[in-house]
C-alpha cells in the first residue's frame, strides 16, 4: 500500500511541478511582450515633441505597462519559491518511493 501511495504522491508532485513551469514560461513571455510594448511606444514618443500631449498620453501608458511588468515579476518570483518548494517535496517523495520499493521486494534474510 505504501509503495502505491509513494508513487501517486509522485506523479502528483511532477504534474505540479510542469504547471508551475508551463506559468513560468507564460510569464517571461508576457514580460517579453511587454518590453517590446514600452520600446515601440518610447520609438513613438520620440517623434513628438516633449511638452505635447500625446508625448505626456504615451508616457502614461509606459509607466502602466512598467507597473504590469513590477506585478508579473512578482509573480514569477511567487511561482519560482513554490517550484523550489515542490523540486524539494519530490526529491523526498521520490527517496520514500524507493525505500518502499526496496522494502516490497526484499526478501527476509
Amino acid at each position: 500500500m505504501g509503495l502505491l501511495v509513494s508513487q501517486i504522491r509522485v506523479m502528483y508532485l511532477q504534474q505540479a511541478r510542469l504547471d508551475l513551469e508551463y506559468k513560468i514560461t507564460l510569464i517571461t513571455q508576457s514580460k517579453m511582450g511587454l518590453s517590446q510594448s514600452v520600446s515601440d511606444l518610447m520609438a513613438v514618443g520620440n517623434d513628438y515633441s516633449p511638452e505635447s500631449p500625446t508625448t505626456k498620453l504615451l508616457q502614461q501608458r509606459v509607466a502602466k505597462l512598467k507597473v504590469l511588468e513590477q506585478k508579473l515579476d512578482a509573480q514569477l518570483a511567487q511561482y519560482n519559491v513554490r517550484l523550489k518548494m515542490i523540486e524539494t517535496e519530490y526529491e523526498s517523495a521520490v527517496a520514500m518511493r524507493d525505500k518502499n520499493i526496496q522494502s516490497s521486494f526484499s526478501y527476509g534474510r
